[in-house]
């Protein structure tokens, strides 16, 4: 067995118990080798590029990234025996910079100001202007990315909440997670309900989260998608991943708080003996710097 071959088949947790009897689930992400949710997307895009040969021993990988897609392109990188370049806003915790590092990738800082958007400018403006050099996965336009999620994600999901699923909830990034969790939730069940987490504002702290009235849309992002929409604080969040370390053992990053948070949101308004399930996206190793845990 290979480190690639151990993505996905991830637990579904049970977290709260809502009013009337409504229960959340959480897919434990943190699971995957390299400890996100962003493994699948990478495995997708990567299994694709090398079967294609669009990726060859020749070309340096490169990427934008906010943090766990990087980390999933340097851990494969690494065991595949590819070179890995990765613009990264500088404003990054230490803890993903020296995870790259360790893994031996190149970081490309770029500026914070710009969040993720400006790490995906540099990103383009580095492929066009040396594309012999680079394999340009372009993780926000690439349908391996929603695959993945379709394909496997979703399909686990069913297959885990014995087909009784009735509200999926998930914050988006690329939207990869859920435009392919959601797309096929719904081939399975039409009656299923798919609702995305949004940050309240365009300045949020929810890392790896996008605001996405305010940023560069993804190609695959896809609103057809959403039944509603739930807004989240930076501040709710942070407190709802600090109960989970505190009250359930979880512990995570402030997106997998940010998505449980939605999850609890959406439990208080529904009927009873729904199933939601939600998505904790990665652990909360790579954020120990973060004053959230001073």
């Amino acid at each position: 067995m290979t480190i690639l071959e151990t993505v996905g088949r991830t637990p579904l947790l049970p977290i709260f118990e809502g009013n009337k009897g409504t229960r959340i689930f959480a897919k434990a992400e943190f699971f995957n080798p390299s400890g996100s949710v962003k493994d699948r997307a990478v495995k997708g895009m990567l299994d694709d590029a090398i079967k294609s040969g669009k990726l060859t021993k020749e070309k340096i990988i490169l990427d934008a990234t906010s943090g766990n897609t990087g980390i999933a392109y340097a851990m494969f990188g690494a065991a595949l025996g590819y070179k890995v370049a990765l613009c990264l806003p500088a404003n990054a915790s230490k803890e993903r910079k020296r995870l790259l590092k360790i893994y031996q990738a190149e970081i490309i800082p770029t500026s914070p100001l710009e969040s993720s958007d400006g790490a995906l400018l540099k990103a383009r403006q580095l492929y066009n202007e040396n594309p012999e050099k680079y394999y340009y996965p372009d993780q926000y336009n690439n349908n391996e990315n929603w695959k993945a999620h379709y394909n496997n994600t979703a399909a686990e999901i069913w297959e885990q909440t014995n087909q009784k699923i009735t509200h999926f909830v998930a914050g988006m990034g690329t939207s990869g997670t859920f435009t392919g969790t959601a797309r096929r939730l719904k081939e399975f069940n039409p009656s299923i309900k798919t609702i995305p987490m949004q940050p309240e504002s365009p300045l949020h702290g929810l890392e790896g989260m996008k605001h996405m009235a305010s940023t560069i849309l993804p190609g695959f992002y896809d609103p057809t998608l959403f039944d509603g929409q739930i807004n989240v604080s930076t501040e709710e969040a942070k407190k709802m991943t600090r109960k989970l370390a505190e009250e359930t053992g979880l512990f995570v990053g402030v997106s997998s708080g940010a998505n449980v948070l939605a999850a609890v949101k959406l439990a208080e308004k529904l009927s009873p003996n729904e199933i939601i399930v939600t998505i904790l996206c990665d652990n909360g190793h790579r954020y120990l710097s973060d004053e959230l845990w001073d």
